[in-house]
């Protein structure tokens, strides 16, 4: 249970939530069958009317805080141009489930069954880190529902010696101690890995603020979810060729999923697939270069003349907003 005392995570999480309302979104929770609650943000009922020409976009956040916390520097760019569905994995934020499973198949299928429920039939979809391997999935499952696809920083094609080598590199002996961080040194070294522009040096306090905010519920559930990733061979994985458009965007200095997995998966993901690399940036280019990683986004998902839109300067405001989401959410394998 989270503690009632003073925290400046709250504080930055309120500040994030009101991003996604400003933008017309709406935290909702719904019961997708008899086991399984999803939370997720999507456009407010009472305001489908001016959403029914909008396309739809499903966004998938990576392991760490809940999906607030990880597409904030997408929002507001996004939201003008599609019905924005941004739910909580199982196990992040509200959603929780009494069934046993803890694949990410399964993760793909309840998303399926709530876009199911909310009636929307036709989507595109993107997902970064552990929220690709998700939206690879549902790709594959949904196969006439799913428009394009855009998977960032998620090596699928990760085998059991990158895992190695990632642990080694962490100098730590399990992926846990690194993706579910629980004290201060352990959130730096995380941090370390994730950004390539490391944030100033932070107080213990402050980073154990955090941890107590955004790891502490369901842990063990957590922990569950990572064992997929356990790998005890060092095999090929079995990946097939998607039938849609695949945008594969990468940061080029990325230490937790290297860009040459990336050009690899590019291959075994076909000839609809392409690849953007987002140079200085490690493996969180949409806070990292949050306005190249849009303009790559928006190029691919939309026609010609909605791509002028983004040529924006960057406000004082959105230079702190992003410091402050990098500081804070560089938590997501």
């Amino acid at each position: 249970m989270m503690s009632s005392r003073f925290s400046l995570t709250s504080v930055f999480e309120y500040y994030l939530r009101r991003i996604f309302t400003s933008s017309g979104l709406l935290l909702q929770t719904m019961e997708i069958d008899s086991q399984t609650t999803m939370s997720f943000w999507g456009p407010n009922p009472t305001n489908l009317i001016n959403s029914i020409q909008k396309p739809n976009l499903v966004l998938i956040h990576g392991f760490g805080p809940r999906s607030v916390w990880q597409w904030g520097p997408q929002i507001k760019t996004l939201s003008p141009h599609f019905n924005l569905y941004v739910p909580d994995l199982i196990f992040f934020g509200n959603s929780t489930t009494k069934a046993s499973e803890r694949s990410t198949v399964f993760q793909a299928v309840s998303i399926g069954k709530l876009l199911e429920k909310l009636d929307v039939n036709n989507f595109s979809v993107m997902g970064t880190s552990y929220g690709g391997f998700v939206t690879y999935h549902m790709a594959r499952l949904f196969k006439d529902r799913v428009e394009k696809v855009i998977i960032a920083s998620s090596a699928l094609n990760k085998k059991a010696s990158d895992h190695q080598v990632l642990l080694e590199k962490a100098n730590v002996e399990k992926a846990e101690d690194v993706m579910l961080p629980k004290n201060a040194n352990q959130l730096r070294n995380l941090m370390r890995l994730a950004a390539f522009h490391q944030p100033p040096h932070l107080p213990d306090f402050l980073l154990n603020d955090f941890i107590n905010f955004a790891f502490i519920e369901n842990l063990e559930e957590k922990k569950q979810l990572m064992m997929e990733f356990d790998f005890g061979n060092d095999v090929n994985l079995n990946i097939s060729p998607l039938q849609q458009e695949v945008l594969l965007v990468w940061g080029d200095c990325d230490q937790i999923f290297p860009f040459k997995k990336a050009v690899e998966l590019k291959k075994l993901l076909g000839d609809k697939a392409k690849l953007e690399v987002i140079k200085n940036t490690s493996h969180m280019p949409h806070g990292e270069d949050s306005k190249k990683f849009n303009d790559i986004v928006m190029k691919f998902l939309s026609a010609d003349q909605l791509q002028t839109i983004f040529k924006k300067p960057k406000t004082i405001g959105s230079t702190i907003s992003n410091w402050v989401f990098l500081i804070f959410s560089t938590l997501h394998s």
